[in-house]
């Protein structure tokens, strides 16, 4: 509850956010949040953990229905995705903004980095090893969407699946002109599953 209640706070005000403003939003005493965490930043990694953390979105993908059209399935993976990485890098960047460095330690109300075991190290994003270990875990909840379809695939779900967070991914972290804006989530899985020509069997 903490947390969730903070998470907004800390994305608006980086770690500039008070535990008053945190005890408000969450609807409890300022003491309440003390007697859950040391001080005010272990509040601020508990913030980073769930954002870095794949809990939510695996429970977004896994509320995605088995009996949509792939494109469908794989249209409605990409928001929930987009969203996460959109909530992960605007508080990530809030704190990195406001100075806030400290790395994550054990303790009250904390949990791993990734939602997998592993820890953050220092510093406010995950550990390489981490991050492959979230890669992974989002591709095999992509590859449950695409299984239906594994008999129509020229690649196996787990190739797909690979390709389609590749490229997702990319045109997330990717600045682009205006003029030159990246790929819609419909523009990206149209490529992905039928290519960028128009008749690929004349090429």
């Amino acid at each position: 509850m903490i947390v969730a209640a903070a998470l907004p706070l800390v994305a608006e005000y980086g770690a500039a956010v008070t535990t008053s403003q945190i005890a408000r939003a969450a609807g409890i005493g300022e003491a309440t949040i003390f007697r859950a965490f040391q001080d005010k930043d272990e509040v601020l990694d508990a913030c980073v953990a769930e954002a870095v953390g794949t809990d939510h979105v695996l429970r977004e993908l896994a509320t995605i229905s088995l009996d949509e059209p792939l494109t469908g399935r794989l249209t409605e993976a990409a928001e929930a995705l987009r969203a996460h990485m959109e909530r992960l890098g605007t508080v990530i960047g809030a704190l990195h903004a406001s100075g806030h460095r400290r790395g994550r330690g054990p303790g009250p109300g904390a949990r791993d980095g990734d939602g997998t075991g592993k820890g953050h190290g220092d510093g406010d994003g995950p550990p390489r090893d981490s991050r492959a270990e979230s890669f992974a875990i989002l591709r095999n909840a992509v590859v449950e969407l695409i299984e239906p379809d594994r008999a129509a695939l020229r690649l196996s779900p787990e190739k797909v699946a690979a390709a389609f967070l590749g490229l997702l991914f990319t045109r997330l972290q990717t600045p682009a002109p205006d003029a030159d804006a990246p790929l819609t989530p419909a523009e990206l899985i149209d490529m992905l599953l039928h290519g960028a020509l128009h008749h690929p069997e004349n090429a």
